[in-house]
């Protein structure tokens, strides 16, 4: 072999020995020492050792089984014309901001009987609209007091189901209502057993627990919004009524117009709350919802038609720890009383200003709001052992519940008002028929009985009178003047059908017309 051979062979054996020795090396056999860097475990996602998963829930079982026990509700009240001005800066009606009616009668809506609305005192049908639920199989239903407030009556339909079988209007009664915690019971008579949701425990929820919010936002029936619950224990301050007693809970689910009355629940499909409020515009804000334990708790008395509390008379706060240090007190928690209503309970127990309340009945009490709550639930005459601190001491005292009056509620006075003429009632304004106004009427001299000179639209009266008829009879009973008018309407009772024959005035190129109408007596 040459010697030029020789050299290439060599130089070609050296090179493959350096890499082979390299990759040795870079191989680690353990001869090197671990770096600060490397681990001696291996990574998890490396090993054998399954990897746990976080699974997001489907919630469309829980829609299936819920949806056809969630209502919406239709509720037509009477609304004055003045009322409807102070709840918007354009007037009665937003259209007539932009689009007035140049004659000056608000867009030129006039009644059947040709009067103009728009006065102070006119009153004009207005319908609302919210949700519900379906509470027991023979069909009581929960939803806001607000809701159905003020309505003369109360529609609640069932949507058809996932396969469009069903949806029926049926007419609902008020069964009872609780303006305190904004909650109402309805029920409907639907002839067979009904769907019904089942009522959770609101106070087991934690914040960061699934909400679910069932409703008919905008009228869109049975829409399903999803989020957590942010918050517990929210006080909004809404009014004066529900000030006292308002518990809510927070959820970012979203909530808006027409969801108020609808169930809030948990992921087994149970409700925890009722949707109550919104703050920050609905699904771009927050939701409240009043906890479903006040509901079961108030639900006998609300079946029973009317809900009590018991009072004692006193004014609490929370003792936070400003009072804590203040009082020298051991524990930042209580209720500390401030003011004593004078011949109240809380003053014939001996309870006193500067008291702070630390148990009821045994029961820790860790804030006003637990205490309230307690007091509230007690019937009327019970009695409550009250553990306060005063002066650094543990004393006991009793106290006897009495039933708490709502707040915002009229004295059980007669007003002038509730005093008026029973024919006030049935909305109408008569005079006796003078000659004047039998000309200005045209009504025909042979006709006798007192005219009626106004009609409210929305009312017993406003759909079978208009201005100008004569009445001359009333229940059989002959009219010709207002002392005989007010006496008969006087014996009307509620509930019946009255009978009254009227004289309309003749219209233009046409004869008067006369007969009997019929009103229904509230």
């Amino acid at each position: 072999m040459k010697p030029t051979t020789k050299r290439i062979l060599s130089t070609i054996a050296i090179i493959i020995a350096s890499v082979a020795f390299g990759v040795v090396l870079s191989a680690d056999l353990g001869f090197m020492k671990a770096s600060n860097a490397q681990s001696s475990a291996v990574p998890a996602t490396l090993s054998n050792a399954p990897v746990p998963t976080v699974t997001i829930p489907s919630f469309a079982d829980v829609a299936a089984r819920v949806m056809p026990a969630v209502v919406s509700i239709r509720s037509t009240e009477v609304i004055k014309t003045s009322d409807l001005r102070k709840g918007t800066p354009f007037g009665a009606d937003p259209f007539d901001f932009f689009f007035p009616d140049p004659r000056g009668n608000g867009n030129g809506q006039r009644s059947p009987h040709g009067k103009v609305p728009g006065g102070d005192d006119d009153e004009q049908k207005q319908v609302a609209g919210g949700s519900g639920f379906i509470i027991s199989p023979d069909g009581y239903i929960m939803t806001n007091n607000h809701v159905i407030d003020g309505a003369r009556t109360v529609e609640v339909h069932m949507g058809a189901d996932e396969n469009g079988i069903g949806g029926r209007t049926l007419e609902a009664k008020i069964i009872g209502r609780d303006p305190a915690t904004d909650i109402a019971l309805l029920k409907i008579e639907a002839g067979q057993a009904l769907p019904f949701v089942p009522l959770g425990d609101s106070d087991r929820i934690r914040k960061g627990d699934w909400a679910i919010a069932v409703g008919n936002p905008y009228q869109f029936e049975n829409t399903l919004t999803v989020g957590v619950i942010s918050a517990k224990g929210r006080s909004l301050g809404l009014s004066k009524e529900t000030s006292s007693f308002e518990n809510f809970i927070q959820t970012d689910a979203a909530i808006n117009f027409g969801n108020s009355g609808g169930p809030l629940m948990n992921v087994n499909g149970e409700v925890v709350g009722i949707n109550t409020a919104i703050r920050g515009g609905g699904a771009q804000g927050l939701g409240f919802a009043t906890p479903i334990n006040t509901a079961k708790r108030l639900l006998s008395q609300l079946k029973q038609g009317k809900v009590t509390r018991g009072y004692l008379g006193m004014g609490i706060i929370d003792v936070t720890e400003d009072v804590k240090n203040g009082f020298n007190l051991a524990d930042a928690r209580g209720a500390l009383v401030q003011t004593i209503e004078p011949g109240k309970p809380a003053e014939r127990a001996g309870l006193q200003p500067g008291d702070v309340i630390i148990e009821a009945d045994g029961h820790p009490v860790n804030n006003n709001r637990q205490l309230i709550d307690y007091i509230s639930y007690q019937p009327v005459g019970n009695k409550i052992n009250l553990t306060v601190i005063r002066d650094g001491k543990r004393k006991t005292l009793t106290a006897s519940t009495i039933e708490r009056a709502p707040d915002g509620d009229k004295p059980d006075v007669t007003t002038p008002d509730e005093a008026a003429p029973a024919h006030n009632k049935l909305g109408m304004s008569v005079q006796e028929l003078t000659p004047q106004l039998r000309q200005q009427y045209g009504q025909a001299d042979n006709i006798t009985g007192v005219l009626v000179t106004s009609v409210k639209e929305v009312s017993p009266a406003g759909d079978v009178l208009s201005e100008g008829d004569v009445i001359s009879e009333v229940q059989g009973e002959k009219i010709t003047n207002l002392a005989q008018f007010r006496a008969a309407i006087d014996h009307l009772k509620g509930g019946q059908t009255a009978r009254i024959y009227v004289t309309s005035p003749a219209g233009r190129g046409g004869a008067a017309i006369s007969g009997y109408r019929f009103i229904h007596v509230p």
